[in-house]
């Protein structure tokens, strides 16, 4: 999570030269719209959109922790009712945010929700949309036309950053095609839901039962039938991958680490915050090519490079 707050030392100053640095001050401010995506990717985007003209901060960053247990501080609260442009995610994950935001209405301020862009019900089982290869694109074109509306002088630019972002995610969609066309229906094992869309668009055939991913990712007690379904996928041989959620590990997820290592079955850790150092672009290609690695050379990923 990121913020700026500008202090000003002072000073005894001439009048003139006061008034001159805070109308100066003023116009930066007005130049520049201020924007929170509440995941970190969703704010990735809108930095890769907006550019010079919008300052970007991400409120769940921190690849090293559970988003779903993520609670919002009141300097939080104060940092998303002071923005111009909200992206949240939607489907449950960010209730917390959708609170703040109908706690201090504002008529100008641009809110996006990822969910209804996808026009997905409330009942959506997976959250982790953002593994959806049809989601930023659609992100994308709200944030800019968000933008423009707050800034029409830069409307053209908006844009133009949307097709080049668009034409970015074609080594991503290219990588996808190519792993569903040479090893289709590869059967996985996963702990959570969390790049479900991404391997289901790859052609991977899902073998964790859903009540054990959906279990895991809420944090509830799995039915023991359901964990002893997952441990003979790993004895029995009958994954080619186990991808786990490398951000929440417990006694059972390192459990069934060693089940998937005893049996030689190569493990992939998934990201559900973008990792440091990656553009969105770039964090969705690792994961393919993580994927890849693991079926065709048997290696391990379970920290992307």
């Amino acid at each position: 999570m990121s913020g700026r707050h500008a202090c000003a030392g002072r000073r005894f100053l001439p009048l003139l030269s006061l008034l001159v640095g805070l109308g100066a001050a003023q116009m930066a401010a007005a130049d520049t719209i201020h924007a929170v995506g509440v995941e970190n990717e969703y704010a990735n985007v809108i930095s890769q959109i907006g550019g010079k003209y919008v300052e970007v901060s991400a409120i769940e960053s921190n690849p090293n922790t559970d988003p779903h247990t993520f609670e919002a501080s009141p300097a939080v609260a104060r940092q998303i009712a002071a923005a111009q442009l909200v992206v949240r995610n939607g489907v449950g994950y960010d209730s917390w945010a959708k609170k703040i935001l109908a706690a201090d209405p504002n008529a100008k301020r641009q809110v996006i929700v990822v969910q209804d862009l996808l026009h997905l019900p409330d009942s959506t089982k997976n959250p982790h949309l953002w593994y959806k290869p049809e989601t930023m694109p659609a992100v994308v074109k709200a944030v800019a036309a968000s933008l423009s509306k707050l800034d029409p002088a830069h409307a053209g630019f908006f844009k133009a950053n949307v097709q080049k972002f668009d034409a970015s995610l074609k080594p991503w969609y290219a990588a996808i095609a190519s792993f569903k066309a040479q090893y289709p229906h590869t059967p996985v094992a996963v702990t959570e839901p969390v790049a479900d869309y991404m391997l289901q668009a790859a052609g991977c055939d899902l073998k964790t039962p859903w009540n054990l991913q959906a279990a895991i990712m809420n944090g509830t007690d799995p039915a023991p039938q359901d964990v002893s379904i997952q441990n003979q996928l790993f004895k029995n041989h009958q994954v080619k991958v186990f991808l786990y959620n490398q951000q929440v590990t417990d006694s059972l997820t390192a459990s069934f680490l060693n089940n998937a290592k005893a049996a030689h079955i190569p493990v992939v850790g998934v990201y559900e915050t973008m990792p440091t150092g990656y553009t969105y672009q770039s964090w969705m290609l690792a994961e393919v090519n993580a994927l890849r690695a693991a079926v065709e050379q048997g290696t391990s990923t379970t920290v992307l490079k």
